[in-house]
């Protein structure tokens, strides 16, 4: 069984060190602002709790206080969004965020998902031409740069 687990990276754990080190000075100032230090805990705690477990099966989206599990029957289509995270559009039309998954993981989750999700990155040749037909643009190389032109 394929299975891809796509979380936040590692090293975004970094930044909940650095956050608590700059709280520090401000924590100790006065009693009861070393609650500030729960700041880089939550943070710490989003980053490893956030993911996106893909298999042939299913997919199951683990945000920080709930999980939701969709079998691939249950996902009508994938939502893209240019900046953030995928999300699944269920048959009922209620929409699934799906931690960590973003545009570039396509490929990777259209082979996981055994082609149930399309990978926008296969182009297909069209169905007259020949495969002895096909080749590539044609190079002139009389400006220093080049031109490409496509055979007609």
């Amino acid at each position: 069984m394929k299975k891809l687990v796509f979380r936040i990276p590692a090293t975004a754990l970094l930044a909940a060190g650095l956050i608590a080190i700059c709280v520090t000075p401000v924590a100790w100032l006065a009693p009861g602002l070393q609650a500030m230090y729960v700041l880089p805990l939550a943070y710490a705690y989003w980053v490893i709790r956030n993911r996106t477990t893909v298999t042939d099966e299913q997919l199951v989206a683990r945000g920080l206080f709930k999980s939701t599990t969709l079998k691939w029957d249950e996902v009508k289509s994938i939502r893209l969004v240019q900046k953030g995270w995928l999300k699944a559009v269920k048959t009922d039309d209620t929409e699934v965020t799906l931690p960590a998954v973003r545009l570039m993981h396509l490929p990777a989750l259209s082979l996981v998902s055994g082609g149930r999700v399309p990978d926008p990155s296969v182009v297909e040749a069209p169905a007259d031409v020949h495969e002895g037909d096909l080749h590539g643009p044609e190079v002139h190389e009389g400006h220093p740069h080049g031109t490409v032109e496509s055979e007609k």
